[in-house]
């Protein structure tokens, strides 16, 4: 059995826009395109739901970033820097640097 291929979501894009032109039909898309009908059909649909966002005011939205999150992930980076110095020293006299 083959995996199943992922498309980067720039060549959904363009698909999905081939598609809103109307110029060929989705089964002549898919076959040019090299991917099945359903999903030209929902990257059509997901297109038209979402390209009122485009023009939403304050353009790209921030990122919710969680402090506490933060904090545990430096304390994390923290330990892990003490341990590396740690065998750092400890393997020097096996290496000679």
């Amino acid at each position: 059995m083959s995996k199943r291929k992922q498309h980067h979501p720039d060549f959904k894009a363009k698909v999905a826009l081939e598609a809103l032109k109307g110029e060929e039909t989705v089964s002549e898309l898919a076959s040019r395109f090299g991917t099945p009908p359903t999903m030209i059909h929902q990257g059509k649909k997901a297109l038209l739901e979402g390209a009122s966002g485009v023009f939403e005011r304050g353009g790209r939205k921030v990122a919710n970033v969680d402090e506490e999150q933060v904090k545990e992930l430096h304390a994390k980076i923290g330990e892990l820097a003490v341990a590396n110095g740690f065998l750092v020293r400890k393997l020097k006299p096996w290496t000679g640097k």
